[in-house]
């Protein structure tokens, strides 16, 4: 990330925390940029550079009201608009099929041992991210700014396997999702180690379709432990594939967004940003049909 994608980054890091906090007052796009010192007229197409949608249509996204909405009933959802105009014929991110396929016992046990790792780091709207596999799929996705703690972190998730700096095509084919185009995305296979109560939380986070929020009392419902609501979180809490396992589409039963392994600032910015492009394709479609 260069000196100006990180003073872009920044500013709407600020933008967004701004917003979250000062929601119910329904701020203008100027008292937003003056929370950033940009021009309304620069910031405006920054954010929507960002975002893909405006900054007060994102305001409108990410509010504790439209949370609520969602998870009244789920009836008319941005998501079930999608996919009465059609989205669901093609392969956006939410058609996705990702398998998991948990580490043998003995894997889990040996911390890694005999597995070969191949890491990178990459660039998102969303920060600076490392992403790694072993040869059967994905194992780990963080957000982390500092190179060498990512890799301090990875490590410690595998203690003792082997790892080398390079980027190979599962790497690159599961970074797509970081894009607003997503024709071409083929399923992803995981990689991951986990205990078979985790494994099952984590399967359940796969599937809440894009545009759509859940609650841990939700998915505790799901994998029938209704009662295990904490022990859901914990779960959740320990993901380890940041976005592609999407624990930050899980919020508390009140609508409050609720804590994220790395940020609520950020984990406010994912779900702003799903909603965003699903609403946006939703309403293209429908103009297309018109």
């Amino acid at each position: 990330m260069n000196e100006q994608q990180i003073i872009d980054y920044e500013r709407i890091s600020r933008a967004i925390r701004f917003i979250l906090e000062h929601h119910t007052a329904q701020p203008s796009l100027e008292a937003i940029a003056e929370q950033v010192h940009l021009s309304p007229y620069h910031f405006q197409r920054l954010f929507t550079e960002w975002a893909g949608v405006s900054p007060k249509k994102f305001l409108q996204y990410i509010s504790i009201a439209h949370a609520k909405q969602l998870l009244k009933g789920r009836e008319a959802t941005l998501f079930d608009t999608a996919m009465e105009t059609g989205l669901s014929g093609t392969a956006r991110l939410h058609d996705l099929f990702i398998k998991i396929e948990g580490m043998t016992p003995g894997e889990y046990k040996n911390g890694g041992q005999n597995l070969h790792i191949r890491y990178s780091f990459s660039v998102t709207q969303f920060g600076r991210i490392i992403i790694a596999n072993t040869e059967k799929g994905i194992c780990f996705i963080a957000f982390q700014e500092d190179d060498q703690a990512a890799l301090n972190d990875l490590k410690q998730h595998f203690p003792h396997a082997a790892f080398s700096e390079e980027q190979d095509i599962l790497q690159q084919q599961a970074l797509k999702i970081f894009t607003t185009e997503w024709t071409d995305i083929q399923p992803v296979q995981l990689h991951l180690k986990g205990t078979p109560f985790q494994l099952k939380v984590w399967e359940a986070l796969l599937t809440i379709p894009m545009g759509q929020l859940s609650t841990y009392g939700q998915i505790a419902g799901q994998i029938q432990h209704p009662a295990a609501s904490r022990a859901v979180g914990t779960a959740i809490g320990s993901n380890p594939v940041a976005f592609l396992i999407p624990c930050h589409r899980v919020i508390q039963s009140s609508g409050i967004f609720g804590g994220y392994m790395w940020g609520s600032v950020r984990k406010t910015a994912l779900i702003g940003w799903e909603q965003a492009q699903v609403a946006r394709d939703a309403l293209t479609i429908t103009d297309m049909q018109l």
